[in-house]
């Protein structure tokens, strides 16, 4: 049966020193952070919708619009992007009042923890990693499209005479997110692509300069990085397969890999009770 994602829980607007983030909190307990991928039209809720409240059972949870995705401000990012988004997300912790948490993360969202875990030691607890592209090479082979994988993805679905399009949004879910295509829920992508045709979102895509930042290579940070990090695969993630994870687990100090069978990119999505059971028992081990 498809999976079902339920509405999106009331957030509220946050001020992180002068840039406006929307995080959505639930539960009680550790503090636990959300950060969700780069793909077009994500959102916190679009990303950990499925899971977030198998975590609030027993932890407090956050789940962040990034800057530039869902309800968070639109602004233009200079200077190295993941420097940025991690000063930030501190910023976004001093405004909650949070010092210290773990992070579970996706795809982009996971490369800005491991920036902040990386800069900022003292605020990061844990991590859980799933798809991010944190370095530029592959251990076997070189990375897909150059590692331009998920940007020629975005560059497609809002080019065209068409432009965004339901369909397109539910072809590249299911070309580049999901292992089994027929999982797809129609109200997610019905999500992700109202949220993708939100003006700011499409006119901050058509921009011909750069404004999500410089890419950075984080080669030096991760061998920086001292809390424990989980890296959780898709084994058929279509950007990434699972030799990449376990050479960055073994560029962290203590990285450890979990590959979940018949998950690509969005395993929290299409796995969610197996990905919930995983990642709680990382989490509750390394609270000892």
């Amino acid at each position: 049966m498809p999976h079902v994602i339920q509405p999106a829980p009331v957030g509220r607007m946050v001020d992180a020193k002068g840039l406006a983030y929307h995080v959505i909190e639930m539960g009680e307990g550790p503090p636990t952070f959300f950060l969700h991928g780069g793909g077009p039209g994500c959102t916190a809720w679009s990303d950990f919708g499925p899971v977030a409240p198998l975590f609030a059972a027993e932890r407090a949870c956050y789940l962040v619009d990034l800057l530039q995705y869902g309800k968070s401000e639109k602004c233009t990012i200079t200077g190295p992007m993941w420097d940025f988004h991690a000063k930030t997300i501190c910023d976004l912790m001093d405004a909650l009042g949070i010092e210290r948490a773990d992070f579970v993360c996706n795809s982009w969202g996971g490369t800005i923890a491991l920036n902040l875990a990386a800069n900022f030691p003292d605020r990061t607890r844990s991590l859980v990693v799933t798809g991010s592209m944190p370095v530029f090479y592959g251990p076997l082979a070189p990375l897909p499209d150059g590692a331009r994988r998920g940007r020629k993805a975005r560059d497609r679905y809002f080019g065209g005479p068409d432009g965004p399009t339901w369909e397109k949004m539910r072809e590249l879910m299911a070309d580049l997110e999901w292992y089994d295509a027929d999982e797809i829920p129609d109200d997610t992508v019905t999500m992700r692509f109202e949220q993708s045709i939100d003006r700011e979102e499409v006119e901050l895509a058509a921009r011909s300069d750069s404004p999500r930042g410089e890419w950075q290579d984080m080669t030096k940070e991760l061998g920086q990085i001292r809390c424990p990090v989980l890296f959780a695969w898709g084994m058929y993630d279509d950007f990434l397969t699972p030799d990449y994870p376990l050479m960055l687990a073994r560029m962290v100090d203590r990285g450890q890999l979990y590959v979940m069978d018949k998950a690509s990119h969005h395993l929290q999505e299409e796995r969610p009770q197996h990905f919930h059971s995983v990642v709680r028992g990382f989490l509750e081990q390394t609270e000892r």
